[in-house]
């Protein structure tokens, strides 16, 4: 009977909502106007009060984490159009609400004229709209730098600024966009979350002493893939640290209020003690236009999705950006040559730099924080193709060195085609950059990762391209499963002499004084020794009782607050941000067993200690966050991961091949001598060919002692550039 009254109602309510004549265009766009109005406010209240922290050198982490991910430019406007939308709703529903005296919630709808009305305002409708390709020029023989266009029948899959794909319906706590233990006490499956850093202290938690190195595989085979997900993946959080509801400052307080989701610190804690009343900040991910609340319009019932602000293609655009005018302004368009920009006033050696970025405030001033000198110069942050370059001096290392090979080829092509025009190096450059990588994650990475038997059966041979193959990345590979490298990372960051020894001069700094550092490449040694720590040191083995250092769980940011952040916790809670489905859901996606019990999880981690442990935080396996239930499996034979995310993992990347046009080994896409050329790169080559470095492992991934598998640069083939020559030169 209580569902007939509930049903009779929302129909009453549809129809008196549907009927609404007292909206006129000059209401909706007063609605929309005051929506601009606080979102602009928030937005620009926000970026102040950061930057201001940051120049102040007493940036908090939330600061740092905000500004690396924060959405910019296309990425930037698509997000406020998002919030634009969302508030006008939200203020259109309270009037509608005060009007017939009935509390409208997010599941309600407006009339679809209205909803149509607020789109056109706010920009929402422009996300939607269908891009022209054929006033794109070179369309079919190289990639734009979004890479819209590159499905020519669904024009925006795997572009940047696009919806994460969903290979299993979210689940959110109002169905639409809530996370899941937004209202804590709220049951899920019949049981209560546990609080997200209770369990990183109690299954991630892991001392240095307690690490063990992986036996296999050097410290490359980590950053590598941390460098393939800043090529895949970029989730931008919500640009505001005030709510939209009540201006309430997110930093300063345990409330959850859009878009404010902070972690709450569960009692006894090991970092904070009694002190339980704090809360690590966290904002939620930047929503996609007319998704969740605004969803209706755009389809019936569409949840809340998070964006992809970066291309989906193995492309390269860490090195070459995403969007128009980040792929312009890495270009060094001062001369014809088709080169990128180096730094005019720092080399390392004869060896060019990346430039510095003019971008805000400069979060790599942590060079004073970090020696204890206050009087010493800061260095500004490098720029590249993607904003998150400085993140670590590993990855920034080999940020400049990819810098360094493109320009290498660039030249070269110039002295083989010297009536080629700048552009056209440029692009024949950045194609064949693109290439090389997709020949070394299909050959020479993931088969460490997924283990040969996944290889042989899904991704050993090219099946050519499909039309009907959507390769956008899926918000479970992006949010859980690709970021199974956070359980690998050492606490150290290596730095070897020319006997791939410790350096003497510049010794291995811990991982948390190696964030944001790119003044440790000006000033202490340069790339090289951090090359020769990646491929000549060890990688951590991810083992059962010793997941995450705390490097990563209480020392994230520390030189800049004793307020560090914990990495555990923030993918736990980003999954939840998310509606991530729990981790049997995933299994039964990929044809495994979906445990139901103690005895049956045992089997599964083949770790009784380890079942009961999870089975007791969360109650039921139904509820186990898939990016911690995945990290827990054990190894498939011969990878680093287990089942389940050798089965997400591969199964992205074999749509991400599928599904591109422009793929190197695509018929049409290079020549038959030039693919030949192409597989024969390997990134040992690219060390010999751009620093001083003169002996290498001849498998950078696998590790080897000194003097055991170390081949020298002039025994290791040079890349064949001579199918690029242009025979019909005239």
């Amino acid at each position: 009977m209580s569902w007939c009254v509930t049903l009779f109602t929302l129909l009453v309510l549809q129809t008196q909502l549907t009927s609404v004549s007292g909206l006129s265009r000059d209401e909706i766009e007063r609605f929309v106007l005051l929506a601009k109005t606080d979102v602009d406010a928030a937005y620009k209240y926000s970026r102040t009060v950061s930057l201001s922290r940051v120049r102040r050198n007493e940036a908090r982490p939330s600061d740092l984490m905000r500004l690396i991910r924060q959405p910019s430019g296309l990425t930037r406007s698509a997000a406020r159009a998002a919030d634009y939308m969302d508030l006008a709703v939200r203020l259109i529903k309270r009037s509608l609400s005060s009007r017939h005296k009935r509390s409208l919630n997010a599941t309600d709808g407006l009339p679809e004229e209205t909803l149509k009305l607020v789109a056109e305002l706010t920009g929402c409708s422009a996300r939607h709209r269908v891009p022209v390709c054929e006033t794109t020029g070179n369309v079919n023989t190289f990639r734009t730098a979004s890479s819209i266009c590159n499905n020519r029948k669904n024009t925006r899959w795997g572009a940047a600024n696009s919806p994460l794909t969903r290979w299993l319906p979210a689940e959110y706590q109002d169905n639409i966009s809530q996370p899941k233990g937004w209202d804590a006490q709220r049951p899920v499956n019949g049981h209560l979350l546990p609080l997200v850093r209770e369990v990183s202290n109690r299954i991630l938690r892991t001392t240095t002493c307690n690490i063990k190195n992986d036996p296999l595989y050097t410290d490359l085979l980590t950053l590598y893939g941390q460098w393939t997900d800043h090529d895949l993946t970029f989730t931008p959080m919500s640009a505001v640290i005030r709510s939209f509801n009540n201006g309430m400052d997110c930093d300063k307080s345990c409330d959850r209020t859009e878009p404010c989701f902070p972690i709450k610190i569960p009692p006894q804690d090991p970092r904070f003690g009694r002190n339980s009343d704090q809360c690590i900040p966290f904002f939620r991910s930047a929503s996609a236009c007319g998704t969740g609340t605004t969803g209706y319009i755009f389809g019936k019932g569409v949840v809340r999705q998070q964006m992809n602000a970066v291309t989906s293609y193995i492309d390269l655009e860490q090195v070459y950006g995403s969007n128009d005018a980040r792929a312009a302004s890495v270009r060094d368009l001062s001369s014809d040559d088709g080169l990128l920009r180096v730094n005019p006033k720092y080399k390392d050696g004869e060896r060019h730099l990346l430039p510095f970025t003019s971008e805000g405030a400069n979060m790599c001033a942590t060079r004073a924080g970090i020696t204890g000198d206050k009087d010493i110069e800061e260095t500004p942050c490098f720029f590249a193709g993607d904003k998150r370059a400085n993140e670590n001096i590993g990855l920034t290392s080999v940020q400049i060195l990819m810098m360094r090979e493109h320009n290498r080829l660039a030249r070269a092509l110039r002295k083989m085609n010297a009536h080629w025009s700048g552009e056209r190096i440029y692009q024949e450059t950045r194609k064949i950059m693109g290439a090389y990588f997709q020949v070394i994650t299909y050959r020479d990475y993931l088969p460490h990762i997924v283990g040969r038997e996944f290889m042989d059966k899904k991704l050993a041979n090219y099946p050519g391209y499909s039309e009907s193959v959507d390769a956008s990345i899926s918000n479970v590979f992006a949010t859980a499963a690709f970021r199974f490298g956070h359980v690998t990372v050492q606490p150290v960051l290596f730095r070897l002499d020319d006997k791939y020894q410790d350096h003497p001069t510049y010794p291995s700094p811990m991982l948390h004084k190696a964030l944001f550092a790119p003044w440790r490449i000006l000033h202490e040694g340069g790339v090289d020794p951090i090359l020769r720590g990646l491929v000549g040191g060890q990688a951590k083995l991810n083992t059962q009782g010793g997941m995450m250092p705390d490097a990563l769980r209480e020392r994230m940011f520390e030189f800049s607050t004793k307020l560090a952040l914990d990495l555990a916790s923030m993918n736990l809670q980003r999954g939840r941000d998310h509606g991530l489905p729990g981790y049997n859901k995933w299994r039964k996606f990929c044809n495994l067993s979906e445990p139901t019990n103690v005895t049956e999880l045992t089997d599964v981690m083949e770790n009784a200690e380890l079942a009961h442990h999870l089975m007791g935080l969360y109650g039921t396996i139904d509820n186990i966050d898939v990016w911690l239930g995945g990290i827990s499996e054990p190894f498939v034979k011969g990878g680093r991961v287990g089942p389940l995310f050798a089965c997400l993992i591969g199964t992205q990347f074999e749509r991400v091949r599928q599904g591109d046009r422009l793929w190197w080994e695509k018929h049409g896409v290079f020549t038959a001598a030039q693919r030949s050329s192409l597989k024969g790169t390997s990134f040992s080559r690219f060390i010999c060919d751009n620093t001083g470095i003169d002996e290498v492992p001849k498998d950078p991934f696998l590790y080897r002692p000194r003097g055991d598998g170390y081949t020298k640069c002039e025994d290791i083939p040079a890349f064949d550039l001579s199918p690029w020559k242009d025979e019909a030169a005239p």
